[in-house]
């Protein structure tokens, strides 16, 4: 396994190893993708071999241009256009009905396909110089923590990896904001930096939070983003009942605090988070990265305020731990 800085020869020989079928991990500004050349079915199935995914779950394809568009998509309602050329490059996701040649791996079996523009110069040089869609879930075992930095993809797959393109941190830090407009109304699936109130205000029209229809796009599952030591999310009022519950019994506690200072002890490990949406985002996994390295007994996450701009924070930490239950 190679983690090499991108120059321009790197890159070149990344995409060599793309058209070649094999696996190259990349930064975007959300998180580190692992990619695959997206219109070969077997070069796609090792995506899902590598992170232990199951077939039915949708991938989203890596584009160059608006252009390209047309090479995924049956169709492009004149909303999607619009947020994409409002949007992209950029951490939007557009799910749109597909054409019949792409391939239903790509797609976990459905009608539609999943596609945006990155915003990361390692990314955008990557695609120019592959010349196709790079099929790209996060490069993490399968509803583990997003890697955010080169070495969080190692330390996930290893040698499952043909090459990982370090790029540094990736400055957004939660995935893409994923909207639906395979159905008669555009819908929210998943959030993310750009809101749905960003969205709502430039298209000036409602998003559905419901659905009717049961478009399975990335980052759906009810447990997602999860590290392996079990975690706790749990308001500021209740950190100390649950620090005295388990301190009582000599337990190891890893404390993502927000607004909350708490003294770090033998047996207790603090992270103070940043206050502001953006870098909370930037830092989260990360954080969750170094808890889990310390191995503590459980992780207790201080619940970030309720906002909008909090609203994809508060989503990825929903699916990573289970919240706090009073005994």
């Amino acid at each position: 396994m190679k983690v090499i800085f991108p120059e321009d020869e790197t890159i070149e020989a990344a995409a060599r190893l793309l058209k070649q079928g094999r696996l190259v991990a990349f930064p975007t500004e959300t998180v580190y993708g692992l990619g695959a050349d997206a219109s070969n079915p077997e070069a796609v199935q090792k995506i899902f071999h590598a992170k232990g995914r199951p077939a039915d779950h949708p991938l989203i394809v890596h584009i160059q241009s608006i252009d390209n568009l047309t090479d995924w998509a049956l169709t492009v309602p004149d909303f999607a256009l619009r947020l994409a050329e409002r949007f992209w490059p950029g951490p939007l996701a557009l799910i749109l009905n597909k054409k019949p040649e792409v391939p239903i791996e790509v797609t976990g079996g459905q009608h539609t396909v999943a596609l945006r523009i990155p915003n990361h110069p390692v990314a955008l040089r990557l695609l120019q110089a592959f010349g196709g869609g790079i099929a790209a879930p996060s490069a993490n075992r399968f509803c583990r923590i997003s890697p955010t930095q080169a070495s969080h993809v190692l330390e996930e797959l290893g040698d499952a990896v043909d090459l990982i393109l370090d790029g540094g941190p990736c400055q957004v830090g939660v995935e893409s904001t994923v909207i639906d407009f395979s159905g008669k109304k555009p819908a929210l699936l998943r959030p993310g930096q750009i809101t749905q109130l960003e969205i709502e205000d430039f298209l000036q029209t409602q998003l559905t939070t419901n659905p009717e229809s049961t478009i399975r796009a990335p980052g759906m599952m009810a447990v997602h983003y999860a590290p392996s030591t079990p975690a706790l999310l749990c308001h500021a009022n209740e950190l100390n009942t649950i620090l005295h519950d388990f301190i009582g019994q000599d337990k190891r506690v890893g404390i993502l605090t927000y607004h909350q200072r708490i003294s770090k002890t033998h047996l207790i490990h603090v992270i103070s988070m940043p206050m502001q949406a953006h870098d909370y985002a930037q830092a989260l996994y990360a954080a969750l990265r170094e808890m889990d390295r310390l191995r503590p007994d459980i992780i207790v996450v201080e619940k970030p305020p309720v906002t909008e701009s909090w609203l994809a924070i508060n989503d990825r930490l929903a699916k990573a731990t289970r919240p706090y239950q009073p005994s």
